[in-house]
């Protein structure tokens, strides 16, 4: 078995630490940007599902005030 040196291997330690904590703390920023866009793409969902039932009510609306066509008469 190799003998690391006391200062080298504590160094080696935390060098490697250092570079963990930088890599949660990239993941926790990278988290929290994620969770904004997510909350921001609820509510522009939300407004365009809004719309899109708008715009159904509009056209079931004007299916129903349609006047019914002679051809569609004749078969009904």
């Amino acid at each position: 078995m190799t003998e690391i040196p006391l200062a080298d291997y504590s160094e080696k330690m935390n060098s490697e630490f250092a570079s963990l904590v930088e890599k949660v703390n990239q993941l926790a920023e990278q988290s929290h940007s994620l969770r904004r866009e997510n909350a921001a793409l609820r509510g522009e969902l939300a407004s365009l599902t809004a719309r899109m039932n708008e715009a159904h009510d509009r056209i079931a609306t004007l299916i129903r005030t349609m006047p019914v066509s002679d051809a569609n008469q004749e078969t009904a």
